[in-house]
Protein backbone atom coordinates (compact mmCIF):
# COMPACT_ATOMS: atom_id res chain seq x y z
CA UNK A 1 0.00 0.00 0.00
CA UNK A 2 1.39 3.40 -0.98
CA UNK A 3 0.00 6.24 1.12
CA UNK A 4 0.39 9.90 0.24
CA UNK A 5 -0.40 12.51 2.85
CA UNK A 6 -2.39 15.72 2.43
CA UNK A 7 -1.40 18.11 5.24
CA UNK A 8 -4.30 19.96 6.89
CA UNK A 9 -4.36 22.16 9.98
CA UNK A 10 -6.58 20.30 12.47
CA UNK A 11 -6.48 19.73 16.20
CA UNK A 12 -7.33 16.02 16.11
CA UNK A 13 -4.72 13.31 15.64
CA UNK A 14 -4.40 10.41 13.22
CA UNK A 15 -3.51 6.84 14.09
CA UNK A 16 -3.12 4.40 11.20
CA UNK A 17 -2.38 0.73 10.79
CA UNK A 18 -2.73 -1.80 8.02
CA UNK A 19 -2.84 -5.52 7.45
CA UNK A 20 -2.70 -6.49 3.79
CA UNK A 21 -5.32 -4.39 1.98
CA UNK A 22 -7.13 -3.40 5.17
CA UNK A 23 -6.40 0.09 6.48
CA UNK A 24 -7.50 1.25 9.92
CA UNK A 25 -7.79 5.00 10.50
CA UNK A 26 -8.55 6.02 14.09
CA UNK A 27 -10.39 2.74 14.63
CA UNK A 28 -12.39 2.86 11.38
CA UNK A 29 -11.63 -0.24 9.28
CA UNK A 30 -11.45 0.16 5.50
CA UNK A 31 -11.12 -3.06 3.49
CA UNK A 32 -9.87 -2.49 -0.06
CA UNK A 33 -9.18 -6.17 -0.82
CA UNK A 34 -12.00 -6.40 -3.37
CA UNK A 35 -10.60 -3.56 -5.53
CA UNK A 36 -9.24 -5.24 -8.69
CA UNK A 37 -6.02 -4.26 -10.42
CA UNK A 38 -6.41 -1.16 -12.58
CA UNK A 39 -9.64 -0.12 -10.83
CA UNK A 40 -10.38 3.17 -9.11
CA UNK A 41 -12.66 3.54 -6.10
CA UNK A 42 -13.90 7.15 -6.10
CA UNK A 43 -13.56 9.21 -2.93
CA UNK A 44 -17.34 9.70 -2.96
CA UNK A 45 -17.82 5.95 -2.42
CA UNK A 46 -15.72 5.92 0.77
CA UNK A 47 -17.40 6.85 4.03
CA UNK A 48 -14.32 8.03 5.88
CA UNK A 49 -13.31 11.68 6.23
CA UNK A 50 -9.60 10.87 6.48
CA UNK A 51 -9.39 9.60 2.89
CA UNK A 52 -8.43 12.58 0.72
CA UNK A 53 -9.01 11.24 -2.78
CA UNK A 54 -9.73 8.24 -4.97
CA UNK A 55 -8.19 4.87 -4.14
CA UNK A 56 -6.69 2.88 -6.97
CA UNK A 57 -4.82 -0.37 -7.44
CA UNK A 58 -1.87 -0.19 -9.83
CA UNK A 59 0.14 -3.33 -10.60
CA UNK A 60 -1.29 -4.96 -7.49
CA UNK A 61 -0.47 -2.10 -5.11
CA UNK A 62 -3.08 0.17 -3.52
CA UNK A 63 -2.47 3.93 -3.90
CA UNK A 64 -4.37 6.36 -1.71
CA UNK A 65 -4.16 9.76 -0.03
CA UNK A 66 -4.91 10.38 3.63
CA UNK A 67 -5.43 13.69 5.44
CA UNK A 68 -2.49 14.46 7.74
CA UNK A 69 -3.51 16.70 10.64
CA UNK A 70 -0.87 19.05 12.03
CA UNK A 71 -0.46 21.77 14.60
CA UNK A 72 0.49 25.40 14.23
CA UNK A 73 4.20 24.63 14.60
CA UNK A 74 4.41 21.59 12.31
CA UNK A 75 7.87 20.71 11.00
CA UNK A 76 8.75 20.69 7.30
CA UNK A 77 8.52 16.87 7.15
CA UNK A 78 4.84 17.20 8.08
CA UNK A 79 4.03 20.16 5.86
CA UNK A 80 5.78 18.54 2.88
CA UNK A 81 5.42 14.81 3.57
CA UNK A 82 6.77 12.05 1.38
CA UNK A 83 4.57 9.04 0.54
CA UNK A 84 5.08 5.87 2.56
CA UNK A 85 4.96 2.25 1.46
CA UNK A 86 3.37 0.24 4.22
CA UNK A 87 3.99 -3.12 5.73
CA UNK A 88 1.60 -4.81 8.14
CA UNK A 89 1.35 -3.00 11.44
CA UNK A 90 1.27 0.61 12.57
CA UNK A 91 1.84 3.16 9.82
CA UNK A 92 4.24 5.91 10.89
CA UNK A 93 2.90 9.43 10.41
CA UNK A 94 4.99 12.60 10.46
CA UNK A 95 4.97 14.55 13.75
CA UNK A 96 1.94 16.69 14.59
CA UNK A 97 4.02 19.63 15.85
CA UNK A 98 7.57 20.54 16.76
CA UNK A 99 8.69 19.40 20.19
CA UNK A 100 8.98 22.24 22.75
CA UNK A 101 12.80 22.05 22.60
CA UNK A 102 12.69 22.41 18.80
CA UNK A 103 10.41 25.46 19.12
CA UNK A 104 12.85 27.04 21.60
CA UNK A 105 15.78 26.38 19.24
CA UNK A 106 13.80 27.84 16.34
CA UNK A 107 13.14 31.05 18.31
CA UNK A 108 16.80 31.40 19.38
Amino acid sequence: MRISFVPVRRDDRLKMSCVGDVLTLNGDILDFSSLPDGAILPRSAISNDWIAGDVERLQGQLHLSVMLPHGAKAPAETLFPIPVETTDGEVPVPPFDLEPTEIAEEQA
